[in-house]
């Protein structure tokens, strides 16, 4: 019985592999040769995808925190969970700020040459939004409950789902605490459903992702003088991607090939949806049911680091700053790149989960500095494409977080001879 399951899932694992296949092939060529109904369709099937991913991942972030820290205990091995998914979280962050520096001091981009028909100002690009991004960290303190839920505002919903889950776990009376536990499941094991459900016709959502951003980059980037600066924010990740993460998994005993097999998902959708946050439930569904990941792992795990580990926008920080300063006139030498190293994994870290949010942060890191931000407007329309290569990488560095930190949990329990809480 047991092989016939395994056929079956075999099966229909090769068949959902040809619904990406010719998903991806519908896709490149509604976006290729666009129509105007084609295209119209593509849209809104990817804008209803988006919508259902965020519909999930916003209480999936809540929930999983919330339950996960009312029933992880005070223990060591809960403080090691916490710690050593902040130590790798931190370790991948100034690893991507560093490859980074070390690829602008290598490559060494030129100076933008603007031409002749005028500078861009603020308004042209819409940096004057970066008021709202001060105000965003205010409202991480939420005055109505449901305000976060409405607004999406992914921190703030961290910032309840952690009091929440420790004041749950405090709570005097065991029969109210596991009462309020068990609800909190219940919900859970409602999302993972309705996740499932949005598995299934995912190859139609791919279709809708790819058909839009061909059709949107089909008449080619002009990139003129930021050649050599979006040289280095794609060879940063893509080192970050295929070298530094690979081998952070191998040090760990842990077969990368597999593990970035098993997340293919996750990354396509990440990919083309560009949110790391909207891709949170198929990430997690990757992670449990394609690499073996325990979920008191995962859906500790991926959320926290959905929100603060950011490996992308890392090294977009990091490349960004420079560039625009060195066309200011500053000197970027060793001394600046390694202090820069810092403040860009600090910034990563603390970044609001709002739409183009490591474009809006480093306008407002230059501006406090007074260095004309004119340049980012010339960035703009290259900004989605880095945007899409940022989003993979961070779910893959999620990832890679995660799968570590589950192997360690697993070492423990081998070592102390069974079972232990994470």
């Amino acid at each position: 019985m047991t092989e016939i399951n395994i056929r079956a899932r075999q099966h229909t694992s090769w068949k959902y592999i040809g619904f990406y296949i010719a998903a991806v092939i519908l896709g490149v060529i509604d976006g290729l040769y666009p129509t105007v109904a084609g295209i119209g369709v593509a849209k809104f099937i990817s804008d209803i995808f988006i919508r259902m991913f965020s519909f999930v991942s916003i209480p999936i972030i809540g929930v999983t925190i919330c339950l996960t820290l009312a029933t992880l205990g005070a223990s060591a091995s809960s403080k090691s969970l916490w710690k050593r998914t902040l130590t790798y979280t931190l370790t991948t962050t100034v690893l991507a700020a560093s490859v980074a520096a070390v690829l602008y001091a290598v490559i060494s981009p030129e100076n933008y040459i603007r031409p002749d028909t005028g500078d861009l100002t603020i308004s042209d690009v819409g940096l004057e939004d970066k008021k709202e991004y001060i105000e965003y960290f205010v409202n991480i303190f939420p005055d109505n409950i449901l305000a976060p839920l409405v607004n999406g505002n992914i921190l703030s919903v961290l910032l309840i789902a952690i009091v929440t889950g420790i004041a749950i776990r405090y709570m005097r009376n065991d029969g109210h605490r596991q009462s309020v536990i068990s609800v909190l499941s219940g919900f859970q094991e409602i999302l993972f459903i309705i996740i499932k459900w949005i598995i299934t016709i995912l190859p139609l959502g791919i279709f809708g992702f790819i058909a839009v951003c061909v059709e949107k980059f089909s008449s080619g980037l002009q990139l003129g003088g930021l050649a050599s600066y979006f040289t280095v924010v794609v060879g940063a990740n893509l080192i970050q991607a295929f070298v530094i993460l690979p081998l952070f998994l191998i040090i760990k005993k842990i077969n990368p090939v597999k593990t970035f097999t098993g997340m293919f998902n996750a990354l396509t959708v990440a990919f083309f949806s560009k949110s790391s946050a909207a891709t949170l439930p198929i990430t997690m569904e990757c992670a449990e049911k394609n690499n073996g990941i325990k979920p008191k792992v995962s859906r500790f795990v991926l959320p926290i680091c959905t929100t603060i580990n950011m490996n992308g926008c890392a090294a977009f920080i990091l490349t960004t700053v420079m560039y625009l300063m060195q066309n200011d006139g500053a000197q970027i030498g060793p001394t600046m790149l390694i202090m820069w190293v810092g403040i860009a994994t600090l910034a990563a870290v603390g970044n609001a989960g709002v739409p183009m949010g490591c474009y809006f942060l480093s306008a407002s890191l230059l501006s406090s500095m007074g260095v004309p931000i004119e340049l980012l407007g010339i960035i703009f329309p290259i900004y989605a494409l880095l945007d899409m290569i940022e989003t993979a990488l961070n779910v893959w560095s999620d990832s890679c977080v995660a799968t570590a930190v589950n192997r360690d949990i697993e070492n423990r329990e081998k070592a102390s001879g069974g079972e232990t809480s994470a």
